[in-house]
């Protein structure tokens, strides 16, 4: 199996690329503001369902069910497009899936694509790859548009130029949009109404010149062979419905069993993402239908990682998400660093956990990310359907230090060992043994005690990146086990 793709050029650790992010003022301010005004309008929009928590419960329940089931719902959901007119892909990684979708469009005899917005697409590098065979791709969703015209990459899941000011935006419409067809207008300025103007504009000549449509999906029905798109602004009802041929890739896990199900998260999905009670566009297809929308449907369907991601006991939470981005809007890391820095499409507290199961933990940068994390719990408080995203990170945490990355050799997947963390597995150690020789701990206790006049204020060698930013706790004057002796007096009974 070739590397996994998650969508990110080679990046330095997150320590490296967060550090030169918080002295961004301008970015700080971008990310400071949009992140504040969507969590308080998701906490009004989430106050308004007296059940949200059984909802919640109910989202978590039908996604671990999903999975327990996956081979049995991805089989039934092949039958489903089939016998509704649709045909079915497998793609087992990155490079596969790429592969199958430039054969399809460039059996279409067309070089250019309009797309709507797609974590899976931005995922495995789909726009690079098809620019490579000579087909252009269009993003047609307003944030991701911004982002291809500016030359950037996605920071948000649910909006992806969150970094960028209307100034800025203004200044790449103005300077770029004539590059890739209809210029912005004259005298263009950086109010919203404008901007969104400029953009429609520009774009609706592209829906009704092309030939193909690129998508992901929200949810994937296996009983009926539903796809599901939900979206804010109509450019993806126009790319689902105007073009004669529609190409679909979609993780494997998006997936849930029953139209029924569908009722769970189309009342979580929109009020964590945009705080909606529902979205705008709600756009469902199944298969293909004579006179209405297009003619043949393709549906790849995307392992890229997430088969080793579900052999993890712990870890496969991670595939319950919904990309609903709520836990971006509450970290605190996320806030401070912004989206780049997680060297992923994935950012946030959701990437830190599903890029490295996605890809490993062999590179810098996977290796740092479940680091990335105050652990302070909100990402999961906020999250529909409950994953524990705290949790993970310290499982992922212990598979660096103690395992290393997890690799497949043949038809296993082993661990290797780890690179780095020496000497935080000797401290492990170290403390291992102490805390099982109680004699030994009680002197290294009052050893500690008498010298602390002497202790250092931070730490020496790789420990200085620690304590640069925290004071270490003081030493006590006497140990606790000397102060029970002394007070309360007779043996030490302390357990």
């Amino acid at each position: 199996m070739s590397a996994t793709f998650v969508g990110m050029p080679a990046f330095p650790a997150f320590p490296e690329a967060a550090r030169e992010a918080v002295h961004d003022a301008t970015l700080r301010a971008n990310l400071r503001h949009a992140t504040h005004t969507i969590r308080s309008k998701r906490a009004r929009a989430v106050g308004e369902l007296s059940d949200w928590a059984e909802l919640r419960e109910a989202g978590r329940r039908i996604k671990d069910h999903t999975l327990r089931h996956l081979d049995r719902y991805l089989v039934r959901l092949e039958e489903s497009v089939t016998a509704a007119g649709g045909t079915v892909h497998w793609a087992a990684d990155a490079e596969e899936a790429n592969r199958i979708v430039a054969e399809l469009v460039r059996a279409t005899g067309e070089s250019e694509v309009v797309k709507v917005k797609s974590m899976a697409t931005q995922e495995i590098g789909l726009n690079e790859a098809l620019e490579a065979e000579g087909i252009r791709a269009y993003e047609t969703d307003l944030a991701e548009l911004i982002v291809q015209l500016g030359k950037d990459r996605p920071s948000h899941i649910l909006v992806p130029a969150i970094h960028r000011n209307r100034g800025e935006i203004r200044d790449i419409f103005a300077r770029e949009m004539g590059a890739w067809g209809r210029p912005a207008p004259e005298g263009l300025t950086d109010t919203p109404a404008e901007l969104a103007e400029a953009a429609r504009l520009h774009l609706r000549e592209k829906f009704l010149r092309a030939k193909v449509g690129v998508s992901g999906a929200n949810f994937m029905v296996a009983e009926t062979g539903t796809l599901v798109v939900v979206e804010s602004e109509g450019n993806g009802r126009m790319c689902l419905t105007l073009p004669k041929t529609l190409i679909s890739v979609v993780g494997i896990e998006k997936v849930v069993p029953t139209w029924r199900d569908l009722e769970v998260f189309l009342q979580t999905l929109p009020r964590s993402s945009t705080a909606e009670r529902m979205n705008p566009y709600t756009s469902m297809w199944t298969g293909t239908t004579d006179g209405d929308g297009p003619d043949t449907f393709h549906l790849v369907l995307l392992d890229n990682g997430r088969t080793d991601t579900l052999a993890d006991t712990v870890g496969r939470q991670a595939l319950r998400c919904i990309r609903c981005s709520a836990c971006l809007n509450v970290c605190p890391v996320y806030e401070r660093a912004g989206g780049h820095a997680y060297g992923s499409v994935y950012p946030g507290p959701i990437g830190a956990i599903l890029s490295p199961q996605l890809r490993g933990t062999a590179s810098e940068i996977d290796a740092s990310l479940p680091y990335a994390s105050s652990l302070c719990g909100a990402c999961y408080e906020v999250c529909p359907v409950a994953i524990d995203i705290p949790e993970v990170l310290v499982h992922l945490r212990e598979r660096v230090v103690e395992g290393g990355p997890a690799v497949r050799e043949g038809n296993r997947v082993v661990l290797k060992p780890a690179r780095g963390h020496a000497a935080e597995r000797a401290a492990m150690r170290a403390a291992r043994w102490a805390f099982a020789h109680p004699g030994a701990l009680r002197t290294g206790q009052r050893l500690a005690s008498r010298t602390r006049r002497l202790h250092p204020r931070t730490l020496p060698g790789p420990g200085r990146a620690w304590s640069g930013s925290r004071d270490l706790p003081a030493v006590p004057a006497e140990p606790f086990r000397d102060w029970w002796q002394r007070t309360r007096g007779g043996k030490d009974d302390v357990k």
